[in-house]
């Protein structure tokens, strides 16, 4: 399968709008952003698990980055509630599950291959950012492998600008803001190409975003040979 798969372009997804999909393992769903492969594939994606819902033990060989959106995720790491962003770096593994149910926005395959460090983090154990106009809260949920994570609340009917050097990946967690060209509302995902800065005006209720400031494949992202679960 391939999805989205032109790096070149800004690619915009409404997730909240998409059909739910299965997977192989009963109860866990997912609404496609971007993939390239089949089942094993590197994928940008919203999954949901049904509470009692499990995946069985896999590997990652690529890595796998993971927002929690909702309920509590688990693995036999840990629980990791609403809020939570999981690093599992290359040659990783797994055995994830939820009791009661959860959402979850990820990331698979898609690490540099140097880029082995574990990282578990919520908003309230993240450093500060910087603070700017419009910007009312600003977390960074990682700063390293030539990649910086952020959680931002921007203010009601401000006007901000990130700028965009390297890519630029977006996912709206609540509220709405347009950028000019479309309105992003609530799991809306946007991509921007190196160069292609975001231009935003939030809407009246002000808007939560996650985002990242990367280069939108590393050159030495880890070799793809089909060995992940998607």
């Amino acid at each position: 399968m391939l999805l989205n798969q032109d790096l070149s372009v800004r690619t915009l997804v409404h997730a909240a709008a998409l059909d739910w999909v299965a997977s192989p393992a009963q109860g866990v769903e997912r609404r496609m952003l971007f993939r390239v492969g089949d089942e094993k594939a590197r994928a940008t994606s919203i999954v949901r698990y049904a509470p009692g819902s499990h995946f069985s033990r896999h590997a990652h060989p690529g890595g796998e980055e993971f927002l929690v959106l909702e309920g509590t995720f688990q693995d036999e790491t840990g629980e990791f509630p609403a809020g939570t962003y999981v690093r599992n770096p290359p040659l990783s593994g797994h055995a994830p599950f939820t009791e009661s149910g959860c959402t979850i926005f990820v990331k698979l395959w898609q690490f540099r291959k140097d880029d082995r460090e574990r990282i578990v983090r919520s908003a309230a154990d993240s450093e500060e950012g910087d603070l700017r106009a419009g910007v009312i809260a600003s977390r960074v949920l990682f700063d390293g492998a030539g990649e910086r994570v952020m959680l931002e609340e921007w203010a009601a009917g401000a006007d901000i600008e990130v700028n965009d050097p390297q890519g630029l990946e977006l996912l709206v967690l609540a509220g709405e803001l347009s950028d000019g060209a479309e309105s992003l509302d609530r799991w809306t995902w946007l991509r921007l190409p190196a160069g292609e800065p975001l231009r935003a005006r939030v809407g009246p209720q002000g808007a939560h975003v996650w985002y990242k400031l990367a280069p939108l494949l590393h050159e030495d992202v880890c070799a793809f040979d089909r060995g992940e679960l998607g």
